[in-house]
């Protein structure tokens, strides 16, 4: 509920064309502040199966009280369920392979990489879903696989690993097919703070099953303040980035909000230099380029793109909110 507010009383200081562009950097930013938690726990033994069990385990309260506080139900009808659990499991393979990969290459690449995920969701809605194929995303499609080539070959003749690099391209696609499918499998009408809650249930159910199962079991943080790391991963990468998100949206758009994601992989790479060490040559920066130009053109360029891109994101729906002072009157129809 906190939270909820706090994105609201910024009004209190700036307009709302500002305010929607504030909070849009806000959440792109705290989105791309999942390795600068991530990779300390790593550090301390952890693996990716338990990072991530415990994100999505402290994440889920945090979701349900934002549920509660919108008076929305947590009711759910059978034919719902099916959808739901795939759209989990998609969802908790795409945060999976994201974050194996930070154990082949460094953070901030493997963020940008991942950032190609709106290229292909918009080659999946033209291969599959008969969207209009135009030169505009055919350049953007070209331009991905440029900069992803080149960062795969680096200016100091190394490599990125192949491991690395397809577990976040498999990321990315998982990414893909989970946005273009919350849109098409009979969720539609469901408020997405409640969908976001039951996909993110069932995918840390798919993580315990495998620690549990299929792994070494869960491993705690070693420390008080590693517990800390892993109660930061529910907070900013999730909560505070999609209520931004949301308010963002009703401030500007869709389309202004999404090319704000830019900020993502830019936040990721900001960390990875700055607190792990992390090096770019020459060659790296024009690949991240290529990658950053190609995202915004392609969610610049067709507002079905767009709507795709962010609608999944929607913490809750376009209620109208009144602010201190202000009263909302409806007019009467002549």
């Amino acid at each position: 509920m906190f939270l909820c507010k706090f994105a609201w009383n910024i009004s209190n200081f700036m307009n709302n064309k500002v305010k929607g562009y504030f909070l849009g950097a806000i959440s792109a930013a705290t989105y791309g502040m999942n390795p600068l938690f991530t990779l300390p726990l790593y550090k301390d033994g952890m693996d990716a199966d338990s990072v991530l069990f415990f994100r999505y385990l402290f994440a889920i309260p945090i979701l349900a009280i934002m549920l509660k506080w919108r008076r929305r139900s947590f009711k759910i009808e059978g034919r719902q369920i099916l959808p739901l659990l795939i759209m989990g499991i998609l969802f908790a393979a795409s945060s999976l392979t994201l974050y194996m990969s930070y154990n082949y290459m460094d953070a901030g690449i493997a963020s940008t990489i991942l950032f190609v995920y709106p290229v292909m969701v918009a080659a999946i809605m033209t291969i599959f879903f008969k969207e209009k194929l135009t030169i505009q995303t055919i350049l953007c499609i070209v331009m991905a696989l440029a900069g992803i080539a080149l960062l795969y070959k680096g200016g100091d003749g190394a490599s990125l690993s192949l491991v690395g690099t397809l577990l976040v391209l498999g990321s990315a696609l998982a990414y893909a097919i989970y946005i273009v499918g919350i849109n098409r499998v009979g969720l539609q009408n469901m408020a997405t703070i409640k969908v976001t809650f039951y996909v993110l249930l069932f995918g840390w159910g798919l993580f315990a099953v495998r620690s549990l199962f299929f792994g070494d079991g869960i491993l705690l943080p070693n420390s008080w303040y590693m517990w800390g790391s892993i109660i930061s991963l529910a907070l900013f990468p999730t909560a505070i980035s999609l209520i931004c998100t949301t308010t963002a949206i009703q401030e500007i758009g869709s389309t202004p909000t999404a090319i704000l994601g830019v900020l993502e992989p830019a936040t990721a790479i900001f960390f990875g230099i700055t607190v792990f060490g992390e090096v770019l040559t020459p060659r790296d920066c024009v690949g991240l380029a290529c990658i950053i130009a190609s995202v915004c053109l392609v969610v610049a360029g067709g507002k079905n793109i767009t709507y795709t891109l962010i609608r999944f994101r929607r913490m809750f729906p376009k209620i109208p909110i009144p602010r201190r002072g202000i009263k909302i009157v409806k007019r009467r129809r002549n």
